[in-house]
């Protein structure tokens, strides 16, 4: 074969190559909108267990972290929340925050302009007095004053269990230690954990939140504490009973990768990681498999599951 013949040869080979990666490409746009790359995610993983037709029913937001930071809000959430109401979706809004009430935290969320129903927000707080009132437990409360508002009626006399939230100025050794000595003297009653989360997003910075002082007293009594928040199944359950709908046609938005993403993600609902509060680089590599979508904020994630999961 002359050298001409294997150059044209070699030419025409090439070019329909490319013709055949630019149709695939057209194909791959048209037809399989759900699994590409966009603007807005970052990486898909196929893992996902939404169903089949790509319809999502009910769309759980985490708060502190994805809606806001402290009093001040995530510049796209309100817009996104507003987005959100002018479809048919279900929406609430899930937290673990555990160092106000039920009711101070919806004042404050309406402080900042948001337009959000009590009962569209479903706490911790909230689960663990559920817990506490079907066990008939009289917990020791490690609480700020503001939370123990949502334990009103609830008695506490000759304790029956150790519940600790996140409060700041009660993770001293005085504290501490009496929870310790109570767990000590009476090895069969439960440690209950409002959440584990090994820290939040202030303004000021990151800061440690409650798994760190509960991880003290486990470690100090030898007896794992029992998970009321996130990331706990029946916290996520529980969130979606009202919707009547199943695990696997629910979103969940949330900063923290395996408290609201993974958690999420292993009772079947599709977990949106926005880059928003305490989310650090690399978060979305810290679980098997990664997020099912990473989004930059609250504003992109609602873009998302309405352009691919509707």
């Amino acid at each position: 074969m002359s050298l001409n013949i294997f150059l044209r040869t070699f030419h025409n080979l090439t070019s329909k190559r490319q013709f055949l990666k630019i149709q695939w490409k057209k194909l791959e746009k048209n037809y399989f909108p759900v699994q590409k790359r966009n603007h807005l995610s970052q990486s898909i993983n196929s893992n996902s267990d939404m169903p089949p037709s790509g319809k999502a029913r009910t769309v759980l937001i985490d708060l502190s972290g994805t809606v806001h930071v402290e009093s001040t809000a995530i510049s796209t959430a309100h817009s996104a929340i507003e987005r959100l109401r002018d479809t048919s979706l279900n929406i609430r809004f899930v937290t673990n925050s555990s160092k106000e009430s039920k009711l101070s935290l919806y004042k404050r969320l309406k402080n900042m302009g948001f337009d959000i129903k009590m009962d569209e927000i479903f706490t911790s707080l909230t689960a663990a007095r559920q817990l506490v009132e079907t066990r008939k437990l009289r917990p020791m409360l490690i609480l700020t004053e503001e939370a123990m508002d949502d334990f009103k009626g609830i008695p506490n006399e000759d304790p029956n269990a150790v519940l600790v939230g996140l409060t700041p100025d009660k993770f001293n050794y005085e504290h501490l230690n009496t929870a310790f000595r109570v767990l000590l003297d009476k090895p069969d009653i439960p440690l209950i954990a409002i959440n584990k989360a090994r820290y939040i997003k202030q303004l000021s910075g990151l800061s440690l939140a409650t798994g760190p002082f509960v991880t003290a007293l486990e470690y100090a009594v030898d007896r794992k504490a029992e998970l009321v928040g996130k990331p706990n199944s029946a916290f996520f359950l529980e969130s979606i009973k009202d919707f009547g709908c199943e695990a696997s046609s629910t979103v969940m938005i949330g900063d923290d990768v395996r408290d609201d993403v993974e958690g999420a993600m292993k009772i079947g609902m599709f977990g949106i990681l926005v880059k928003t509060g305490k989310y650090r680089d690399g978060d979305e590599t810290k679980i098997k498999p990664g997020p099912d979508a990473i989004c930059s904020d609250i504003g992109d994630a609602v873009e998302y599951i309405i352009t691919n999961l509707t």
